[in-house]
């Protein structure tokens, strides 16, 4: 009898979370219920799969956005689409207890989803502190907030440690380069400003509101930024950053004056934005110099 018990007792206390009902408030202010944990999750853009298997529930992916390569187990995933359109059918096939939304996932079919009764989350940090906060929520929807817990907690650690270590003189003027031709930017109404500010650096363009704007190239030497910094995918640099060295009156015009960091770290707002901060922190650094 004391055997049976202790059993029953071992049972309830391994599988509670298994039916416990959840509810969070995603990023849009929007309450998520879920009557039990998700087990089978679908995600409309890269950062919340990488926020998902943050949480812990890389295993509970069955569907992805478009572009996504991490967790690496999430390249062999069904793609349901991208920011223009998704595969409404597909996505209901895969049965998924949870879909995780960003702003610019096609509204409209993300309602469709809601109508036909999936639960969504809306991923949309607007903050870096949103970041593990997003990773939280996650976890409890997906029943792995011990993980999840220990990821925002480290999280925050390295960022804390960051800003700590960040260069502490005259703020180092910073132009970020998204791309060439048209000349696009960031304004100040984005988390990559954020970070430009935490790692002792001001975004020249952080007056603008829009998050992407275009500049012109006269604009961008009127501001004399003393670092230009590029964001591309695997941090290659592009021919066009040296392009600045045609003005060698401008302060940015020189070796530490031209950086790049990794775009799907600092352009994700995922967990690996904060290994996009590190470097970005230590190009600050160098052009302070």
């Amino acid at each position: 009898m004391a055997r049976r018990a202790l059993l029953i007792f071992a049972l309830a206390a391994t599988f509670p979370a298994a039916a416990r009902a959840v509810s969070v408030v995603d990023d849009a202010g929007a309450t998520v219920d879920l009557a039990r944990p998700a087990a089978r999750i679908v995600t409309l853009a890269p950062h919340a799969a990488e926020l998902v298997a943050a949480a812990g529930a890389a295993s509970h992916l069955v569907g992805v956005g478009a572009h996504t390569d991490t967790p690496a187990e999430a390249r062999r995933l069904p793609v349901v689409g991208d920011s223009n359109a998704l595969d409404i059918e597909r996505i209901l096939a895969l049965a998924p207890d949870l879909v995780v939304s960003w702003p610019w996932a096609a509204p409209g079919q993300v309602e469709r989803l809601r109508s036909r009764g999936v639960a969504v989350f809306t991923s949309a940090p607007r903050t870096i502190d949103a970041i593990p906060a997003d990773i939280e929520r996650l976890g409890a929807l997906a029943g792995t907030v011990p993980v999840a817990a220990k990821a925002a907690r480290e999280f925050r650690t390295r960022i804390d440690a960051l800003r700590a270590s960040a260069w502490q003189g005259p703020p180092v003027r910073v132009f970020y380069q998204l791309s060439d031709a048209p000349l696009y930017t960031i304004g100040g109404d984005h988390t990559i400003t954020q970070a430009i500010a935490l790692c002792g650096g001001v975004n020249v363009f952080a007056s603008l509101s829009v998050p992407a704007p275009v500049v012109n190239v006269e604009e961008v030497l009127a501001q004399r930024p003393d670092l230009v910094v590029a964001g591309t995918v695997g941090a290659a640099r592009p021919a066009w950053l040296d392009h600045w060295r045609r003005w060698p009156g401008l302060p940015a015009a020189r070796d530490v004056g031209l950086a790049v960091v990794d775009a799907d770290f600092l352009h994700r707002p995922g967990p690996r934005f904060v290994d996009g901060v590190a470097q970005l922190c230590a190009a600050i650094r160098r052009a302070a110099r």
